[in-house]
């Protein structure tokens, strides 16, 4: 949630919350933006936030990929529809948020900056154009695009943010040392703070559990942290990541 009207907000969602059972596991008559949605996590994301009743609108770089996700998803039911954004691009991500406000009325509930990629190399030959597009794509925007959400927060009443880090930014992954400085500045307490968010860490790599992670085990917490029975958590990080955090790589 967003400092600047926490109060309002807390309000509303703990009115929610105090609705009974169907009112806090549920997100029927809410909004969510999800951006990256089209594959993995973002995927896994829209179809839970849909199966719960809001909803979304998602994006990605490829209209081939959007449109099929649409596809799919209106033939199971849900309410979700997407647009061609390259969110390395401020003009882009500034395009996007005006569709959005006129999808929604002005209003948004939820945003989940969750789109995220890597170019492998070793430090000494990432570029000048590598680091600015992976720190523009990364971080970038999802700072701007929670800029821009601001108003239409405010305006639902209720507005959850939630940032989807990586282990990634927290222990040194080979051929990924621009996209851990990315991760890692999305988790920073001064980030959170500064939008009372939510932020989610997750790997997909070895962990002690002795498997990856699959899509659906992100989606399901990050959809809990949007219902209003997670109203009163706030400002956390919360770790995804089969153990990975906690014990290192599996041997």
């Amino acid at each position: 949630m967003l400092s600047s009207y926490s109060s309002s907000c807390c309000s509303d969602m703990a009115q929610l919350a105090n609705c009974g059972k169907d009112g806090r596991w549920s997100l029927e008559g809410t909004t969510a933006l999800v951006t990256g949605g089209s594959k993995g996590i973002g995927y896994a994301i829209v179809e839970e936030l849909a199966g719960l009743g809001a909803a979304v609108h998602t994006c990605s770089r490829n209209e081939a990929d959007v449109n099929k996700c649409v596809h799919e998803w209106e033939k199971k039911g849900f309410r979700v529809t997407g647009s061609v954004c390259d969110l390395s691009s401020r003009a882009q991500r500034e395009e996007l948020m005006k569709k959005v406000s006129h999808q929604f009325n002005g209003k948004l509930n939820i945003l989940i900056n969750n789109v995220g990629t890597n170019i492998p190399k070793p430090t000494l030959e990432v570029t000048a154009e590598d680091f600015s597009f992976l720190m523009g794509t990364n971080f970038e925007s999802a700072y701007h695009l929670s800029q821009l959400a601001h108003p239409l927060l405010k305006e639902s009443g209720a507005g959850s943010v939630i940032l989807i880090s990586s282990v990634g930014g927290l222990l040194a992954l080979g051929g990924a040392s621009v996209y851990g400085a990315t991760k890692g500045a999305i988790r920073t307490p001064l980030m959170e703070k500064a939008l009372q968010s939510k932020s989610v860490d997750i790997s997909n790599s070895r962990t002690p559990l002795g498997r990856p992670g699959e899509p659906e085990e992100v989606s399901s917490l990050v959809a809990y942290l949007c219902l209003p029975a997670a109203s009163y958590i706030t400002g956390q990080t919360i770790y995804i990541d089969g153990g990975m955090s906690a014990y290192g790589f599996d041997p």
